[in-house]
């Protein structure tokens, strides 16, 4: 990985290059293994090899994920990474014109629903994850009276706070504190409504 932090993406037409749902499910791949092959990943996502090369070439020539240090001496394969620690979006970058609002609406969308089908694989399957881990994961709703400014600031608070979280895990497995650590999501969404 070549640059820590998130990458903001602010062009159309890198947002519609991650907004595909084969290349999102790729990108997640790598950000969770750090590096891999297509083949790798194609075992993982259940497509082609040859399809997923290809959507890895497309997140590759929009710099979303770039080559890595081979992992083997067979230099057939090609091995990849992304290229920073995430991507950030934000829906201002794309309200000046209709057809760039209805892109960012579309990606949106799109990354809600695999979010949810996510979270769904894990209600299926929480039986096989234990009572520690079923107890620790939050499942919670709050409904809350803010303004704006006061929802900016709690978004800004939940970042740093999974930051911390997550600087702290990596540290722990660079260590070698590798026992009982698993891959976490953490959705949270935070939105005004009207009853």
């Amino acid at each position: 990985m070549t640059s820590g932090g998130n990458r903001p993406i602010t062009d159309v037409g890198t947002l519609k290059a991650l907004a595909h749902p084969l290349r999102m499910r790729l990108y997640r791949a790598l950000c969770v293994g750090g590096e891999a092959t297509a083949s790798h990943l194609a075992d993982q996502v259940d497509e082609a090899v040859s399809l997923v090369s290809y959507h890895l070439r497309k997140l590759a020539s929009h710099g979303l994920i770039e080559e890595a240090e081979a992992q083997s001496a067979d230099g057939r394969e090609r091995w990849w990474q992304p290229s920073s620690q995430g991507v950030s979006i934000r829906g201002e970058d794309f309200r000046d014109a209709p057809e760039k609002a209805a892109a960012h609406l579309a990606a949106t969308r799109l990354f809600h629903e695999q979010r949810a089908d996510m979270h769904r694989r894990y209600l299926d399957e929480r039986a096989t994850w234990g009572a520690e881990w079923n107890a620790a994961a939050p499942d919670t709703e709050s409904l809350l009276r803010l303004t704006a400014a006061e929802l900016g600031e709690l978004r800004e608070e939940l970042i740093a706070l999974a930051r911390k979280y997550d600087e702290k895990g990596r540290r722990a497995e660079a260590a070698g504190d590798t026992e009982g650590r698993e891959n976490v999501a953490l959705h949270a969404y935070g939105f005004p409504f009207r009853v």
